[in-house]
C-alpha cells in the first residue's frame, strides 16, 4: 500500500488515542523503532509494494443480514482503498468461526459476541477487536397470529428449542426475568434445521432462536411472525464481533486498523445505502439472488440488523465501540449459564478492545436516513 494513505487511530504511551494519517509501513516502521528502542527485535514489514495484502475472513453463517456487510466490504472497495484482498469464507456457525480463528486458520472472522466469552473462557487465544451489531435478538417467535402475546402466556404451551442454540442456556434465566414459571412450559426438542418449520406446521406454539435468523427465512415466503426478545426481559447480549487473534493484534496493529475500518464503512453503507447494499449482496451470493425469495429474505435481513445498530454506544461513540459496562454484565451472564462447570470469566480487557473504533460516524442526515430504511422492520420485534 505504498503511497496510499492509512486513516489510523494510535495512542499515546498514556492510552489517548490520536487521529493521524499515514502509511502502514510507516506504522510498522514506527512499531519497529520503538520495538528496538526498548530492546525488543522490530517487526517484518511485508511488501506492500508489491501489491495488496491478501487477509482471509471468515462469517459465522451462511449468507445473511448480519454479515451481508463483509460482502459489500469487499465488492463495493472499503477494503481493497485500504490496501487489502480480502477472501471472504462462508461459516457454519459461531463456535466454529471462533475456533478457526483461534487456530490461525482464518486471519479474521466474526462471530456472535456470546460465543466469543465462552470460547475465551476455554482459554482460546482470541479478541474483539469492533462490534459487527449491538444485539443478539435472542427471544421467543411465535406466529403472527398466535394467542401469545406476552412471556406469560408461554405457561401451558409447546416451546420448540435446540440444545445447541446460543440462546438456549439462557430460556430459564429469561422465563425468571420475565415472571414466567419455567416448569409450566412444556419444553419441546428440536433440531434446529428443521424449528421454522415446527412452528410453521404448529407443532410447537413458539420457538427459541436468533430473530435475525427465523423471521427473514419465514417472513419471506408469507409466514408473518413476531419476537418477544430477551433484552425486553433485561437480558442484554451483543450480537457479532470482529475477530482475530491477540498476537496479531500485538504484531499487526495497522492490518487490524485497516480490517476493522473497511468493516465498518461498510456497515454504515449499508444503512446508509439499503438498496445498493441488497443488490450488492445479491450479486456475490447467486444462490440466493436466483431463489424466489431471496431479495425479501435479503432485505428483511439487514433491516433487522441495521436496528441493531441504532443504538447510544453507536451514536455517542461510532461504530464498533463496546460499552465496557455491558461486556461486563453481559461476560458474567454468559460465564454462569453458558460457559459450562468450572469455567473461569476471561480477562476482558484483554478479549475486547476499542483501540480500532470509534473513527466511522452517522451524521445527523445519515442517522435519519438509517432510521428511515430500519422502520419496516420494527413490526417483527416486541
Amino acid at each position: 500500500m505504498a503511497g496510499k494513505a492509512l486513516k489510523s487511530r494510535v495512542f499515546d504511551r498514556k492510552g489517548v488515542s490520536v487521529k493521524r494519517s499515514m502509511s502502514r509501513r510507516s506504522v510498522l516502521r514506527a512499531l519497529g523503532s520503538a520495538g528496538l528502542a526498548a530492546g525488543v527485535l522490530p517487526l517484518a514489514t511485508p511488501a506492500i509494494s508489491q501489491g495488496l495484502t491478501k487477509v482471509s475472513f471468515t462469517t459465522s453463517w451462511i449468507p445473511e443480514g448480519p454479515n451481508l456487510f463483509a460482502y459489500v466490504a469487499r465488492d463495493r472497495g472499503f477494503w481493497k482503498k485500504l490496501g487489502l484482498d480480502v477472501s471472504v469464507a462462508r461459516g457454519s456457525g459461531s463456535g466454529a468461526a471462533a475456533q478457526a480463528v483461534g487456530a490461525g486458520t482464518f486471519d479474521f472472522g466474526m462471530a456472535a459476541t456470546p460465543t466469543v466469552i465462552v470460547q475465551a473462557a476455554k482459554k482460546l487465544p482470541i479478541t474483539c477487536i469492533g462490534q459487527i451489531n449491538y444485539d443478539a435478538l435472542m427471544g421467543i417467535g411465535v406466529l403472527a397470529g398466535s394467542p401469545i402475546k406476552t412471556p406469560k402466556d408461554l405457561e401451558g404451551k409447546k416451546l420448540g428449542a435446540s440444545v445447541s442454540s446460543g440462546e438456549y442456556p439462557f430460556l430459564p434465566l429469561y422465563a425468571e426475568k420475565s415472571g414466567v414459571d419455567f416448569s409450566k412450559i412444556q419444553l419441546v426438542q428440536v433440531d434446529g434445521k428443521v424449528r421454522e418449520r415446527s412452528l410453521v406446521e404448529k407443532q410447537v406454539d413458539a420457538v427459541a432462536a436468533f430473530a435475525t435468523s427465523t423471521v427473514p427465512s419465514l417472513a419471506s415466503i408469507g409466514t408473518d411472525v413476531r419476537f418477544m426478545l430477551f433484552a425486553a426481559a433485561g437480558l442484554q447480549f451483543y450480537g457479532q464481533s470482529l475477530i482475530t487473534q491477540p498476537k496479531r493484534v500485538a504484531d499487526d496493529p495497522a492490518l487490524c486498523a485497516a480490517v476493522v475500518e473497511g468493516a465498518l464503512e461498510a456497515i454504515k453503507f449499508t444503512m446508509t445505502n439499503f438498496d445498493e447494499a441488497v443488490d450488492i449482496f445479491l450479486k456475490a451470493n447467486s444462490e440466493v439472488a436466483m431463489s424466489s425469495s431471496g431479495k425479501e429474505y435479503t432485505r428483511i435481513g439487514l433491516g433487522l440488523t441495521t436496528i441493531t445498530n441504532l443504538v447510544p454506544e453507536v451514536k455517542e461513540h461510532g461504530f464498533g465501540f463496546a460499552d465496557p459496562a455491558k461486556v461486563k454484565t453481559m461476560a458474567d451472564l454468559v460465564v454462569k449459564y453458558a460457559a459450562g462447570d468450572g469455567a473461569a470469566a476471561p480477562d476482558l480487557d484483554a478479549l475486547f478492545t476499542n483501540k480500532f473504533v470509534g473513527k466511522v460516524k452517522l451524521s445527523a442526515a445519515e442517522l435519519a436516513a438509517a432510521e428511515k430504511a430500519a422502520q419496516p422492520y420494527r413490526r417483527y420485534l416486541v
